[in-house]
């Protein structure tokens, strides 16, 4: 076995010894954000985004499907900890296939024999009914040399909408354009405020707890409603010109994202 494939072995299980640590946390602590998404990094480097292992790492919930207002934390813990559950006996499938096939790195090789690690390059754009919008952001990950995945735009392949989301959802950076498109008020109240979509809400709340905090970054326009639940998010106002394009690359950037900050401008 060569040293790489050592130090890829040594660091899996190093993630997987913190398990037991983990599940006694909660599922928004930094420490299980930091864990997973160094997990992420490792798996995607090692053995590429295309790779069953990534698929289902990043694919593991760790959340409830379907929950209630009076859902008790048990029900999350549980979630919580049936998660690691599986990120451990993946990571414990990843151990054994570098040690039995000795695989050290899945690289794309070029014409003259020389070999690099895949570049992340997707980030999935969560959008409403704002058109305009949707393709400002579009076109500025394009101009960084980005892939903005659409989920509308992609071929449904007799997918249900759930499933295609599900299989267009393996990126490592969410954007949520969070555009007045809905009004909505509480029962007492008479003057109803501007929203999102409730799927744009819907799927920030997935990225959310798939990528982590870090992982996503929320876009606002005008007086839109904040979802208070997610405390911790950044959310980038688009009224102020173009300055939100150089905030946004700062997210980018510090996600891991391969790209040149200097075609921003």
């Amino acid at each position: 076995m060569t040293e790489q494939s050592k130090r890829a072995v040594d660091r899996f299980r190093r993630a997987l010894e913190q398990i037991p640590r983990l599940k006694e946390t909660r599922s928004d602590s930094q420490a299980f954000t930091k864990w997973k998404r160094t997990i992420e990094v490792a798996i995607e480097h090692q053995f590429g985004q295309e790779s069953s292992h990534y698929k289902h790492f990043t694919g593991i919930r760790y959340s409830p499907i379907v929950f209630t207002t009076g859902s008790g934390d048990e029900v999350f813990q549980g979630s919580y900890e049936s998660g690691l559950d599986n990120a451990a006996a993946i990571l414990e499938s990843i151990i054994e296939d570098i040690l039995e096939y000795g695989q050290d790195e899945v690289h794309q090789t070029s014409a003259n024999g020389d070999s690099t690690a895949e570049p992340s390059t997707k980030v999935f754009v969560i959008h409403g009914r704002d058109e305009g919008t949707k393709d400002k952001v579009a076109r500025f990950l394009v101009q960084l040399e980005l892939e903005p995945v659409i989920l509308d735009e992609q071929a449904s392949q007799g997918e249900t909408i759930i499933e295609k989301f599900e299989s267009h959802a393996q990126v490592r950076f969410a954007i949520a354009l969070l555009t007045p498109d809905d009004a909505g008020a509480l029962s007492n109240e008479n003057t109803p405020r501007q929203r999102a979509r409730q799927n744009v809400i819907f799927e920030l709340g997935y990225f959310i707890g798939r990528l982590g905090r870090e992982g996503v970054c929320a876009l606002t326009k005008g007086a839109v409603e904040i979802p208070s639940d997610y405390s911790g998010v950044v959310y980038i106002p688009m009224d102020d010109g173009d300055g939100w394009k150089l905030k946004l690359v700062r997210e980018l950037k510090a996600a891991g994202l391969t790209f040149d900050a200097n075609r921003a401008f």
